[in-house]
């Protein structure tokens, strides 16, 4: 059985309602005539502009879109997600994000699920939560280090080249051995993982990637992923 993460570095529907193609890329993966795909939008507190975007672009879909909030009375979240095919996570604050998911046990749930094979996707704060940890700007003063649900192994930074101050900050944190590597991800382009290992890179804009970033005899390397352009 195949494990699925899609990891999306910047946009989608979150930005750009008319743009699908990375949306029907995810659906695509379940091989299913109509999957379920359920959006978790709690980075940004369950935002409702940000829940109708979701449905204005998956209801043009082929597939059965729902949500979970967590700031309204709030359904049996293991019942909701282990019958979807496809769980969607919003960006906004990680930090945040993750601290409600561990008081309801939704960070156990979707571990539970990912390993029965349901693809696990999501853009930003919802990109790097499935990593050991994530370059996240959840405080406003500064970049942070933050330790996220440790699905795949390794630490990732979206946004890569859409904020001047990833680069740097990447390559800080590389250099003071904070880490050894980094999984960057452009904005437009998404890492897609299989059984937690890096498969490809899936650009949804004209020549996005993503990298492995590491230090070799002194020097930066940023080594792009075979990609896949749509």
């Amino acid at each position: 059985m195949k494990k699925n993460i899609i990891a999306i570095g910047g946009g989608g529907f979150g930005r750009n309602v008319s743009s699908i193609l990375i949306e029907k890329y995810i659906l695509n993966l379940s091989n299913k005539d109509c999957p379920r795909i359920c959006f978790l939008p709690t980075a940004t507190g369950d935002d409702n502009s940000y829940i109708v975007r979701f449905y204005s672009v998956f209801t043009r879909l082929n597939c059965i879109p729902t949500h979970i909030e967590f700031f309204k009375r709030t359904v049996n979240i293991s019942d909701q997600i282990m019958k979807q095919d496809v769980v969607f996570v919003g960006g906004g604050n990680t930090k945040s994000m993750l601290a409600v998911w561990s008081d309801w046990g939704m960070d156990t749930i979707l571990n539970k699920a990912y390993n029965k094979g349901v693809i696990m996707s999501g853009v930003s704060a919802g990109a790097i939560c499935w990593f050991t940890s994530g370059v996240t700007d959840s405080w406003d003063n500064q970049l942070r280090i933050l330790p996220c649900l440790d699905i795949i192994k390794g630490t990732c930074c979206p946004h890569y080249d859409e904020e001047a101050s990833r680069i740097p900050f990447v390559n800080k944190i590389i250099n003071d051995n904070k880490v050894t590597n980094c999984f960057c991800i452009e904005g437009g382009s998404a890492m897609h993982f299989v059984n937690g290992q890096p498969f490809k890179n899936v650009s949804f804009k004209n020549n996005k990637n993503s990298y492995n970033v590491y230090l070799d005899k002194n020097k930066f390397i940023q080594k792009p992923y075979t990609s896949l352009q749509l």
